[in-house]
């Protein structure tokens, strides 16, 4: 099969995200095969693809749904696909840095960026050993996470203590976790970069709610002793009632998100940072490989971030087949 015949594969895993993405492929007429990245299978053997380029948008949050098994598969099949030579947006690299938040603190610490002061563990009984040297409130925040889940909040050395003492602090799927100090963040609202082929595509302020932070891009959740799982993304921000508004970042902080995802080899993907309501400072603190576009973009941002992703991926099939020709 030419490239010219081959479908382009979307890989993914949650059932409505995609939705507009799948609409503005069939707008276009462009051949393209669903994965269902919770329920895969590949031929390590296999010397050709049957795709002419892949789309990775498996999501962190699925261990939520059920499919936690998808996370660790993709990296197999990522790095399968990259040895047959085959493009895929958001390859084994940037699967890499999604799926671990330590990483993704070593990635800015290596830039020479800010973000909060933190600890990484692999034990439960080693958070109070970390949040000694950290100021109260902290947050311990699991590895893996993603829709705000896996995040508890404490506001004292007491209340930890006793939630490692009753066991009730689960470090996520690969028993790794962040403590970290809670930012406040100035404004009330944090601030979300979304990229494309490495530049600035559009950002948004994404306003916290009361006294709950339980939204997909903020990871800053004020949640009880218990753990509490979330499944929220910003394709469900006006139906949840949660406040976002276009911005314009500082040419700073867009340079900077744009170092970051060029490090990370991430195609498409969101940067967040916010402002310490104390110091001024920015700080980052996520990385997503994952990029949902915010619902009702039209209206938010002025323009379909689903269009502008679909002329992205006709740039790649065109230098895929010229790539292929020239073999």
């Amino acid at each position: 099969m030419s490239d010219l015949q081959k479908p382009i594969g979307i890989y993914y895993e949650h059932p409505e995200w995609f939705k507009p993405l799948f609409a503005e492929l069939d707008r276009r007429g462009l051949p393209y095969e669903k994965i269902d990245a919770a329920h895969h299978l590949f031929d390590p053997a296999e010397k050709e693809s049957r795709y002419s380029l892949v789309v990775n948008r498996m999501s962190s949050s699925a261990y939520l749904r059920g499919h936690g098994q998808g996370i660790f598969h993709t990296a197999g099949f990522a790095t399968h696909l990259e040895r047959l030579g085959v493009r895929i947006i958001n390859g084994s690299a940037a699967t890499a840095i999604e799926t671990n938040k330590a990483r993704q603190l070593s990635l800015f610490e290596s830039l020479g960026l800010s973000y909060p002061k933190s600890f990484v563990i692999n034990h439960a009984s080693r958070a109070v050993d970390a949040a000694k040297q950290l100021r109260f409130p902290i947050v311990v925040k699991v590895n893996i996470g993603g829709s705000g889940a896996g995040i508890i909040r404490f506001d004292t050395p007491e209340g930890l203590q006793a939630a490692v003492d009753a066991n009730q602090i689960d470090l996520g799927i690969d028993q790794t976790a962040l403590v970290q100090e809670y930012v406040t963040p100035r404004g009330g609202h944090i601030t979300r970069v979304e990229t494309l082929d490495g530049k600035f595509l559009y950002a948004m302020k994404v306003y916290t709610t009361g006294e709950s932070f339980n939204l997909c891009p903020a990871e800053i959740c004020q949640i009880p002793d218990e753990p509490t799982a979330g499944d929220f993304c910003l394709t469900e921000a006006p139906k949840k009632g949660i406040q976002v508004e276009a911005t314009t970042p500082p040419d700073e902080i867009i340079e900077a998100v744009e170092r970051i995802v060029a490090s990370a080899k991430i195609d498409v993907g969101g940067i967040e940072y916010l402002i310490d309501d104390r110091t001024g400072e920015a700080l980052f603190y996520d990385i997503n490989a994952l990029s949902n576009f915010v619902a009702d973009a039209v209206n938010v941002v002025g323009f379909d971030p689903y269009a502008r992703f679909v002329d992205y991926l006709e740039q790649q099939l065109e230098l895929t087949t010229a790539n292929a020709l020239t073999i």
